[in-house]
């Protein structure tokens, strides 16, 4: 119903009443609000609203920033697939579960692509609608001037010079405007029951920037779901002294995108010169703690002179358009094992798996020919041997300073003679005899750098070769260089690279821009008062948080009203006076 001043003289005449949710019409009764039935299209519209929502945009973008956790708290076999491996000894009953949860294969496992998907069509939903109603308000004039500029918040005015008249307030007018547009206001003039006025907007720009952030973000998502398709990720084991050819045959691992041609592999070898651990030494609560890897390496590509080149952690080296990552690394010794009649029939660097912070590594030794039979060798390696309580060794120290290789020795059939695939790291002896260690009565071996032991069994002898230039310096008493390492290298290939680079700057750029531009409108109005003077009223309106609104809007009114030019007749009658 209409509500008049004879009514109720507290409400405006033109008041409309809303309808008692609690009566049904023409009942009488209590009822009830009627809300429409949505219908399956209706459903659809409202899940799609809800999905595109810019609310939900960063609710997925937190979740898929969630989703990403696991994939750096455990390894992945992307890019560590012999992390997966000890991770699996290690965690025998732990490592099953977190596989069927997909934990070791996290950024392509159906949650987290699950996760993508949804946030890459929730910010093309936010986007498209978005631009166009930004296009259309670039295109719009700024809005009229309220009738009640006093009613705003950010409200001053200022007197204009006696004796104004309309010719003075429009003067005031034409340079109000002419200040907002050098202050970067788009500005329009309105006429509104005879008072003449000017209405300003900035900070459009605050909006190209949120925009630019999210299309940029999207722009981050496209490419590098591109890069994954048609790059890859190998791994590569290298002991010093050793090389690798960019080849698909000479990776450890490898994983090539969907779209990916292993063509395309540009051939170029890597060779592993040295590689350097610094650990600390002064800090007594952080006694070799590691402070630095350096790997230094050569590369030679086909027709290319040979180029020296480092690996440090968290610093690729960028080579023929792939990019090589130090990930790990540990000891290699170099095992010699002869037979009977002291012929060679294994000799090599063979990489230590490290199993805790003073590398500690085991390592497997597979001897498939040149014996009666088979020879497996489980080898620990200690750097700088200690005892524990308990009377087992352990290593003190990552460094070399005394170190100790101890090997248990089994006789059989190494499960390899029917083709079935086995990892260089593991010896299943479950079908073999040992001969020494553990029950067997027969001590383990134990050798230090240039040290021969005897084979039980007179089956020839193992030798764990000092693998310092000339091989004397376990002689000498310095086995700093007795033990050769190995690193262990990840080759990235990315095309989308440069993209992710020029995305990822565009999203800061928008960001800051959208934090920093504000977004505002003033309006300036002239206006008689009933006892005839004549004022100017300023007031501003901001579009979000701006606590600087107020200062501005009293500041570009102070500094109006000083340039305000005094009324034509007041300066006739001052050149009059000065006459």
């Amino acid at each position: 119903m209409v509500s008049t001043s004879s009514s109720d003289p507290l409400r405006p005449s033109d008041h409309i009443d809303a309808p008692d949710p609690d009566r049904t019409p023409g009942a009488g009764g209590r009822g009830g609000v009627n809300q429409p039935r949505l219908g399956f299209v209706g459903w659809l519209r409202f899940v799609w609203r809800q999905l595109t929502s810019m609310r939900t945009a960063l609710l997925l973008l937190l979740l898929l920033a969630i989703a990403a956790v696991p994939g750096s708290l455990v390894p992945q076999r992307s890019s560590d697939p012999n992390g997966v491996t000890q991770y699996f000894q290690e965690n025998p009953d732990l490592a099953p579960v977190l596989d069927s949860f997909q934990m070791f294969d996290v950024y392509s496992s159906a949650w987290f692509s699950a996760v993508y998907l949804l946030l890459f069509i929730s910010l093309i939903g936010c986007i498209i609608p978005r631009t166009k109603h930004h296009f259309e308000a670039l295109r719009a004039r700024p809005p009229r001037t309220p009738a009640r500029l006093s009613r705003l918040a950010s409200y001053t005015e200022r007197d204009l010079p006696a004796g104004a008249d309309a010719a003075t307030a429009e003067a005031a007018l034409v340079d109000a405007a002419s200040r907002l547009k050098r202050a970067g206001y788009r500005v329009e003039r309105y006429e509104l029951h005879g008072e003449a006025s000017v209405s300003a907007e900035r900070g459009y720009l605050r909006e190209t920037g949120n925009l630019v952030f999210h299309t940029a973000l999207l722009g981050v998502l496209v490419t590098v779901g591109i890069g994954g398709g048609f790059g890859f990720a190998g791994q590569r084991v290298i002991v010093e002294g050793q090389s690798f050819v960019n080849t698909l045959a000479a990776f450890d691992s490898f994983n090539p995108g969907r779209f990916f041609d292993d063509a395309e592999l540009t051939p170029y070898r890597l060779s592993l010169n040295e590689l350097d651990a610094v650990y600390e030494t002064r800090n007594a609560d952080a006694i070799g703690q590691p402070t630095d890897f350096t790997a230094h390496v050569t590369v030679e590509g086909e027709g290319n002179e040979p180029t020296d080149g480092i690996v440090k952690v968290n610093e690729p080296l960028r080579v023929f358009g792939t990019d090589v990552y130090l990930l790990g690394n540990g000891y290699a010794p170099t095992v010699t094992v002869r037979n009977a009649a002291g012929d060679v029939v294994f000799t090599d660097s063979v990489p230590f798996l490290p199993e805790d912070a003073n590398l500690t590594s085991i390592g497997v030794i597979k001897v498939t020919d040149g014996l009666d039979e088979q020879l497996g060798m489980i080898g620990f390696l200690y750097p700088t041997q200690g005892v524990l309580d308990t009377g087992a060794y352990t290593s003190t120290y990552p460094d070399l300073v005394f170190p100790v290789l101890t090997l248990n020795v089994y006789e059989g059939d190494l499960g390899i003679d029917d083709g079935t695939p086995t990892s260089v790291y593991t010896l299943d002896p479950t079908d073999m005899e040992q001969l020494t260690g553990g029950d067997t009565g027969v001590d383990s071996l134990e050798l230090m750098p240039g040290e021969t032991a005897e084979l039980p069994g007179g089956r020839g002898t193992v030798t764990f070769e000092d693998a310092s230039p000339g091989g004397d310096a376990a002689a000498a008493g310095d086995f700093s260089t007795s033990v050769k390492r190995f690193a262990s290298f990840d080759v990235h290939h990315d095309p989308t690279q440069g993209w992710v680079l020029v995305f990822a700057i565009l999203i800061l750029a928008g960001l800051m821009t959208s934090l920093f531009v504000p977004r505002r409108r003033i309006w300036v109005k002239a206006v008689t008062r009933p006892d005839g003077r004549m004022v100017l009223e300023y007031a501003g309106l901001a579009r979000g948080e701006d606590p600087n609104l107020d200062e501005a809007v009293r500041a570009f009114a102070d500094a109006q009203s000083t340039d305000v030019p005094a009324p034509s007749g007041r300066a006739d009658e001052s050149s009059k006076s000065a006459t």
